[in-house]
């Protein structure tokens, strides 16, 4: 493992992965993120989520609220406007969204710790769409968690079994444009760090996400059209004792005209399956290290900071 980059990543996945390994490594030690080009989600398939996303959000309030699951920690369907807050923040976020998860089979072992996907039925493709999106993220995030594992010196397909069948999430996330009626305060996405193994967002593009450096100062990250960006979560954070970053990030109010105009992303959150231990791996284990936790504990533990449970 070598030294700190002094920048955040930018590396082609088409490349093998020993050769980007330590470049990854390194941007998320020090950043807890890196931007990942060439990253084998089909462009169409991308083209036509994000229209879908716009077809869905443009729908009546009271359309939405149909899909809004009470009771279900916002793990499926509809979250409306000003629900989530960050983890000790004032006020609510400026912004709604939409969970699509894993769908398992009756009777599958982790059944009780995902519940079934809704779809609306107001969006022609919806559910086909978003279903391949899903797989495609996860195939991607699998093959990161590869490049990461080579960094910290495990097997390759260390991180494989850990997240088969895992609870990952993926958003589709809504930013109203901003109105005078906002709660003094609030922004888009307040300063929060990302529960789950990895986060990888598509749609960054449009400015507004910030990461919080070593130094306290906030980065700009501006990544390349149809790139991924992708950053370290709790869970990793846990189970390397820091040595992978969750950093805390923020999406800002814009101005100007851009105040005025919606922005929308779709991050997927990567999750280690729910019965597996996060305990810190031997090599990082030299220190205070937490206790052992499953990550389906973990998770309800930071969902009910976050107001979602």
């Amino acid at each position: 493992m070598t030294a700190p980059a002094t920048d955040i990543a930018s590396v082609s996945l088409e490349k093998p992965l020993p050769e980007i390994a330590d470049r990854l490594g390194e941007s998320f030690s020090e950043f807890g993120f890196a931007i990942v080009r060439d990253h084998g989600i089909d462009a169409a398939l991308i083209a036509r989520a994000e229209e879908l996303v716009r077809e869905f959000f443009a729908l009546p309030a009271e359309t939405k609220r149909k899909y809004q699951i009470e009771g279900g920690g916002g793990a499926r369907g509809y979250t409306p406007f000003g629900k989530e807050k960050a983890k000790d923040a004032e006020v609510h976020d400026l912004k709604e969204f939409w969970h699509v998860g894993r769908s398992l089979p009756s009777g599958h072992l982790l059944e009780q710790f995902m519940a079934p996907n809704v779809w609306p039925d107001e969006v022609d493709g919806f559910e086909e769409t978003f279903k391949a999106l899903y797989d495609a993220f996860e195939e991607a995030g699998r093959r990161i968690l590869r490049a990461i594992a080579i960094h910290l010196e495990l097997p390759e397909h260390f991180f494989d079994p850990t997240v088969e069948d895992g609870n990952s999430v993926m958003r589709l996330l809504h930013y109203p444009p901003l109105s005078d009626e906002a709660a003094e305060g609030a922004i888009r996405a307040a300063a929060h760090g990302d529960i789950n193994t990895i986060t990888l967002l598509l749609g960054a593009e449009e400015a507004g996400l910030e990461l919080l450096t070593k130094s306290g100062d906030w980065l700009a990250i501006d990544p390349p059209a149809g790139s991924l960006v992708v950053n370290i979560g709790d869970m990793l954070d846990r189970l390397t004792a820091g040595h992978l970053r969750s950093t805390t990030h923020r999406v800002v109010n814009p101005k100007g005209k851009a105040a005025r105009r919606a922005r929308y992303s779709m991050p997927f959150f990567l999750h280690f399956r729910p019965d597996y231990v996060i305990e810190t791996l031997p090599a990082f284990a030299d220190g205070e290290i937490p206790e052992p936790i499953s990550s389906h504990d973990f998770l309800l533990q930071r969902l009910r900071e976050i107001n979602l449970a």
